[in-house]
């Protein structure tokens, strides 16, 4: 009997192992599956974000999001550096913050008859809390006057550079590139001490503004944008027309809107084809800047510069172009810029804003004579 009780006693204590054997199993595959789960979703999410931005932005933000979210911004650490104003840095500051690379039409609130900056308001800022939100929580061009409490008066110059060439604010976070850093990294030192010269001489304005926020996932993508200048930028050759022209075009960002691309995002460079829909009359589309025949062949040096001073290409308007701040540059620029220009790979990609819009099968949008493309 002790036999017997001993056996049955075995058998439900091995009854019960074996039971709590397979419960702990299955307890066991199923945390595996949640923890499965739980990993699954942000990369899920993560996978959506980076489909998201791919069509609102295109491919190389999806680059950008992966370092910004990894990586975060890249920041070199400031430096004690300053610039010494001179006659001459003043006046070449002037003409580039003014003209070629438009600081003061970004940051000042303009007449809105001449598009000229308002007296009293240089560099003072602009908020626009009426701006199409999807990326932003709002439009803000910060102050860049002097002015000690709202403006940059207690910038260094070392914050203002690394701000105009690097993407890197004052106070460490990324800029969304509607400031143009990226063109700007090609901003020589010189020509960038001249414009911060010049900024430093305009009047302050007491002008308190809030700061321009970036929306989730697009935060992200803008803190894999910048990258540190650790060398020198020198002065090209401003005797060469075209070495000036070129880096006229690099500085003042024509390729931001006549940078073209194919159906496939390949570049394609000063073929234009950007459109714009703000126009109450339809999109317009920039234009092809290349030496093609569906491009700009058929202008001579002076039919180009007239153009940039007046908008106008004979009685044709140019509806999207900044002439107003072009009539400030130089005709010797000018001519460089379409020098240059002269240089460029032919594109066929013909752009017409006098035709209806119609689907283009090589930038793959709706544009002017698209469809005879």
């Amino acid at each position: 009997m002790c036999v017997n009780r001993c056996d049955s006693g075995c058998n439900r204590e091995i009854s019960d192992h074996n039971g709590w054997s397979v419960r702990g199993a299955g307890m066991s595959r199923r945390w595996k599956i949640f923890v499965a789960v739980l990993l699954a979703i942000p990369l899920l999410l993560f996978t959506a974000f980076g489909v998201f931005v791919d069509k609102a932005l295109g491919r190389r933000a999806v680059g950008q999001l992966i370092a910004g979210t990894f990586r975060g911004t890249k920041a070199r650490p400031l430096t004690n550096g300053t610039f010494q104003p001179t006659p001459a840095r003043l006046e070449r500051g002037k003409y580039l913050a003014e003209g070629l690379t438009a600081c003061l039409m970004c940051h000042s609130e303009r007449d809105p008859q001449t598009r000229s900056p308002l007296a009293g308001k240089l560099g003072a800022g602009i908020n626009d809390p009426d701006f199409p939100r999807p990326i932003l929580t709002a439009l803000v061009f910060p102050n860049i006057s002097p002015d000690l409490e709202t403006g940059a008066g207690t910038w260094t110059d070392d914050m203002l550079a690394r701000a105009i060439r690097e993407g890197v604010g004052h106070d460490g976070r990324p800029l969304f590139p509607l400031m143009p850093y990226e063109s700007f990294r090609n901003m020589s030192d010189e020509d960038l001490a001249s414009v911060i010269v010049y900024l430093r001489s305009i009047p302050p304005v007491h002008n308190p503004l809030p700061k321009m926020k970036v929306r989730f996932p697009f935060i992200l993508v803008a803190r894999g944008i910048p990258q540190p200048l650790t060398s020198a930028v020198a002065q090209p050759d401003m005797s060469d027309p075209v070495k000036r022209g070129e880096y006229m075009t690099k500085i003042a960002e024509c390729f931001a809107c006549h940078e073209g691309e194919d159906r496939d995002h390949h570049s394609l460079p000063f073929a234009g084809g950007h459109v714009f829909d703000d126009d109450p009359k339809g999109p317009i589309a920039a234009a092809n800047l290349t030496p093609d025949p569906s491009g700009i062949s058929y202008y001579d040096e002076g039919t180009f510069i007239r153009a940039l001073r007046t908008g106008r290409v004979g009685a044709r308007e140019l509806k999207v172009m900044p002439w107003r701040r072009w009539g400030k540059v130089s005709d010797e620029d000018l001519s460089a810029i379409f020098a240059y220009l002269r240089t460029v790979t032919p594109v066929k990609h013909r752009v017409d804003n006098t035709e209806p819009p119609t689907y283009c099968r090589v930038c793959g949008q709706k544009h002017g004579a698209g469809a005879l493309n």
